[in-house]
């Protein structure tokens, strides 16, 4: 599966890891002491990495869940078709929520689970993901907690994948074209 050549590093290892630290401080200065727990919502499978390393660096009492959307099948581009695979355990209703993505690219597929998420009446809801391509918008998403801005190339590595593989990668790196 990973006979593909990376071609540069987008993201390095400690970068990630100061990416990850300044996103939890934001995130804990945000929400402060809620009357309930926050509850972090991951969207899987590309989320999970982030995630399991944003939740450490939250210093605010969170429950997390997670939901598995599919819109890329095993190719490099979205096709805007949100299928929910898996759904949250827990409802949403009158919580505050952070719906957390690895990358947002286009948007076509996130603004739609945005709109889902907020149809279920949140308390609040707000959104981080550790990429964003703005290069790549279609669809307006409103992004509360931005990891950092990449330019618009297939990125994989830190939870992103190609067909599946390169998620394992402790970087985030483009993918040579075919």
């Amino acid at each position: 599966m990973q006979n593909h050549e990376i071609t540069k590093v987008l993201v390095s290892e400690d970068e990630i890891k100061q990416i990850v630290r300044r996103l939890g401080e934001e995130i804990t200065a945000h929400y402060g002491q809620l009357e309930r727990e926050l509850m972090v919502v991951g969207l899987l499978r590309g989320s999970f990495i982030f995630m399991a390393d944003l939740v450490r660096q939250i210093n605010t009492p969170l429950v997390v869940d997670f939901m598995t959307l599919s819109s890329y099948g095993d190719g490099t581009v979205s096709s805007g078709d949100v299928k929910v695979v898996m759904d949250l355990d827990s409802s949403i209703e009158d919580r505050d929520v952070l719906l957390v993505e690895d990358i947002v690219d286009t948007g076509r597929t996130f603004s739609k689970v945005i709109r889902m998420m907020g149809n279920r009446n949140p308390r609040s809801l707000k959104v981080c993901t550790f990429l964003n391509k703005p290069d790549a918008r279609i669809a307006d998403v409103r992004i509360d907690f931005c990891g950092v801005d990449i330019p618009n190339e297939f990125a994989v590595g830190y939870g992103l994948d190609y067909a599946q593989g390169y998620r394992n990668l402790p970087y985030v790196g483009v993918l040579k074209a075919d």
